[in-house]
C-alpha cells in the first residue's frame, strides 16, 4: 500500500465526515475542506428554528471532531473548481492536490424557478436559516401584540409551512406546540393559542414517502395541535402580506406574514463545478449522476456522495437526500479506496434502508422501520434515541438530552431569542401603553 495516498474530502457534513472517520486507520493522508468550521446535525435544525435548542447544541467544530485522528487535516476554504487532469481542487485562495477525491457538498433550497420567494419564505438548511426563522416566528407574535386591528392580528398569527415532508411536518407540529403551550401566558392582548398554522403540499397526503397509514396518523396528530393540512394544494404566489394557494383550479388568498419553506432541495453549486471538470451529467436539481461505486463516469478516483449524488443503481428512483444515505456512502467509498490501494475492489454500493421517522410534537412521532411501523409515544421515544445516538459529539448528546428533558417537563423553550437584524415589525395601528 502507498502510505502517502492523499484523499481530499470536500464537505464536512454526514457524508464527508463519515468518509474521513472511516479512513482513520488507513495508510492515507486526509484533507477535509469546508467553508464552515463545524459539522451541523441538520435533522435537528428545526428545533433551533423553534427555540427548543441552541445552535451550539447541534453543531461541533470539525477540528475538535478530528483532533485525535492524526492522518486528517481540516482546511477552511471555498471550492471554486476542479482540475481532474492535474488532480487539483481549486480554492478561492489556493489549491490542493489529491490522489482520490470525495465530494460531499450537500444541498440547498429549491424554489422551483421562483427564487424571488426566498426572501419571503426562508428555507431551513443552515444555522443562519434556523436563527432567521426563529426570529420571524417570535417577531410575528410580538407584532400581533402591538396591533389593535383584528384582521391584521389574524394575519400576523397565521403561519404557512410549505412542504409536508418530515421537515415541514416537524416545523408545523412544533409551531402548534409553541402557540398552544409555550407562549400561552406570555402575552396580554393576544391569545397565542388562536394562531392559525397551515401545512401546504402538492402531494395528496402528508409525509408522502411514508406508508399511507402512517401519513393518516401523522395528519391526525397534527390536527390535535391545531395544524390544518392542505394537501393537493400548490403555491401560486408569495407576497409580503399574503399567499395565493391553488387547489383544483380554485385560487385562495390567505393573509399571512410568516411563510416557511420546506418543499424541496437543490444540489450545491459544487455539483456544477464537478460536471464542468469531468463532463458528468446533472439531473434536474443539479445532482451529479454517479456510477454504481459512487464514482463519476470516466473518473474512477473522483467520488460524489450524499445529497449531491444522483444514485439510481438500485431502482429507477434516486436515493433520498437523507443523512443515512450520506453516512453509508461515505463509509463505503472509504473502504473502496483502501481496497483499491491493496489491489482489490468492492461490490457496488447498496443502501441499507433502516427506516424513516418524523416527530410531530410532544410525545408523538411516526416510524417506518420496514419490518414494523409504529406511531405515538413509543415512536417518539425511538426518534429521541436515534437522534441522540447520531449526534457526533458526546457533549452535544448530553446537552440535547438535558434540554429535551427540561422542555418536556416545563413546556418551555429556553432559546426563544430574536437575534440577528432587529425584526421590529411596522404596525399600522397606533400603540398605546397605559
Amino acid at each position: 500500500m502507498n502510505p502517502v495516498h492523499h484523499v481530499v474530502i470536500v464537505g464536512g457534513g454526514f457524508g464527508g465526515l463519515y468518509a474521513a472517520r472511516s479512513l482513520r486507520h488507513a495508510p492515507v493522508r486526509i484533507t477535509l475542506i469546508d467553508r464552515r468550521n463545524f459539522h451541523l446535525f441538520q435533522p435537528l435544525l428545526y428545533q433551533v428554528a423553534t427555540g427548543g435548542l441552541s445552535p451550539a447544541n447541534i453543531a461541533a467544530p470539525l477540528r475538535r471532531i478530528l483532533r485525535r485522528q492524526r492522518n486528517a487535516q481540516v482546511l477552511l476554504g471555498e471550492v471554486t473548481g476542479f482540475d481532474v487532469v492535474a488532480r487539483r481542487v481549486l480554492l478561492a485562495d489556493g489549491e490542493v492536490g489529491y490522489d482520490s477525491l470525495i465530494v460531499a457538498a450537500g444541498a440547498s433550497h429549491n424554489y422551483f424557478g421562483n427564487d424571488a420567494w426566498a426572501a419571503l419564505a426562508p428555507g431551513l438548511k443552515t444555522l443562519e436559516d434556523a436563527t432567521q426563522i426563529r426570529a420571524r416566528i417570535l417577531a410575528a407574535f410580538e407584532a400581533a401584540e402591538r396591533e389593535s386591528d383584528p384582521t391584521t392580528v389574524r394575519a400576523w398569527l397565521t403561519f404557512i409551512v410549505v412542504g409536508a415532508g418530515p421537515t415541514g411536518v416537524e416545523l408545523a407540529g412544533t409551531l402548534g406546540e409553541i402557540a398552544r403551550d409555550t407562549l400561552r401566558h406570555d402575552f396580554r392582548t393576544i391569545d397565542p393559542g388562536s394562531a392559525r398554522i397551515l401545512l401546504v403540499d402538492a402531494a395528496d397526503r402528508v409525509l408522502p414517502t411514508f406508508p399511507a397509514r402512517l401519513s393518516a396518523k401523522a395528519e391526525r396528530l397534527l390536527r390535535r395541535l391545531r395544524v390544518t393540512c392542505r394537501t393537493r394544494t400548490k403555491v401560486e404566489a408569495i407576497h409580503a402580506d399574503h399567499v395565493l394557494l391553488e387547489r383544483d383550479g380554485v385560487v385562495d388568498r390567505v393573509d399571512a406574514r410568516t411563510v416557511l419553506w420546506a418543499a424541496g432541495v437543490r444540489a450545491s453549486p459544487v455539483g456544477k463545478l464537478v460536471a464542468d471538470a469531468t463532463g458528468a451529467k446533472l439531473d434536474r436539481v443539479g445532482r451529479v449522476v454517479v456510477e454504481a461505486d459512487c464514482s463519476v463516469s470516466g473518473n474512477r478516483n473522483v467520488f460524489v456522495i450524499g445529497d449531491l449524488a444522483n444514485f439510481t443503481h438500485e431502482s429507477n428512483q434516486a436515493l433520498p437526500g437523507v443523512a443515512p444515505v450520506a453516512m453509508q456512502q461515505g463509509s463505503y467509498v472509504a473502504r473502496l479506496i483502501v481496497a483499491r490501494l491493496g489491489g482489490a475492489n468492492l461490490k457496488p454500493f447498496r443502501y441499507a434502508n433502516r427506516g424513516n421517522m418524523a416527530t410531530i410534537g410532544r410525545a408523538a412521532a411516526v416510524c417506518d422501520f420496514g419490518w414494523i411501523r409504529i406511531s405515538g409515544y413509543f415512536a417518539w421515544l425511538a426518534w429521541l434515541f436515534v437522534h441522540l445516538f447520531f449526534l457526533i459529539e458526546f457533549q452535544n448528546r448530553v446537552l440535547v438530552m438535558l434540554q429535551w428533558a427540561w422542555n418536556y417537563f416545563t413546556f418551555n423553550r429556553a432559546a426563544r431569542l430574536i437575534t440577528g437584524e432587529t425584526l421590529i415589525p411596522k404596525t399600522r395601528s397606533p400603540v398605546e401603553v397605559k
